[in-house]
């Protein structure tokens, strides 16, 4: 069977909702989380692609619709880094966002410990219709999947 990546998400936002809050959105997900944001013409309207490497093509799409996403609940896309470092400083990040702007909002966990795997991690979400999982993966030793994505 073939290896399977995921490439990208598209979020529908309400009509209007991008095109409002579309440099409030471009500043944190590029500042916070390093996005670049690139306009973008798409299904006869400028959508916003937030690309996560100039390198993959991983994104997340933005556009307008008359039925956008809803998720009430915590469903959520994680975001993987290397180091529980990396995690607290895009948390810090984060938190000094939320000192000015009240539609930042957090859940902070505890670490999730399984077996020989450990998962410290938090969500952020704002403006978009979803939660993000910023995470890492700690692996006690000879723990290690036998196989993992790296980039060279």
């Amino acid at each position: 069977m073939p290896d399977l990546r995921f490439n990208h998400m598209e979020l529908t936002l309400p009509q209007g909702e991008l095109t409002r809050h579309r440099e409030d959105i471009r500043r944190f997900y590029g500042e916070v989380l390093g996005f670049e944001a690139l306009d973008v013409p798409i299904l006869k309207q400028t959508g916003l692609l937030l690309r996560s490497d100039p390198e993959t093509s991983q994104f997340l799409l933005l556009t307008e619709t008359e039925q956008p996403l809803h998720s009430p609940g915590y469903d959520h896309l994680g975001f993987l880094f290397d180091t529980r470092a990396e995690v607290d400083e895009i948390h810090e990040r984060c938190v000094k966002w939320q000192e000015h702007d009240e539609r930042v909002r957090l859940k902070e966990y505890d670490d999730l410990v399984a077996g020989d795997v450990t998962v410290h991690a938090f969500y952020v979400k704002y403006l978009l219709p979803i939660w993000f999982d910023v995470q890492c993966m700690e692996y006690a030793e000879g723990g290690e999947p036998a196989w993992r994505w790296t980039y060279a």
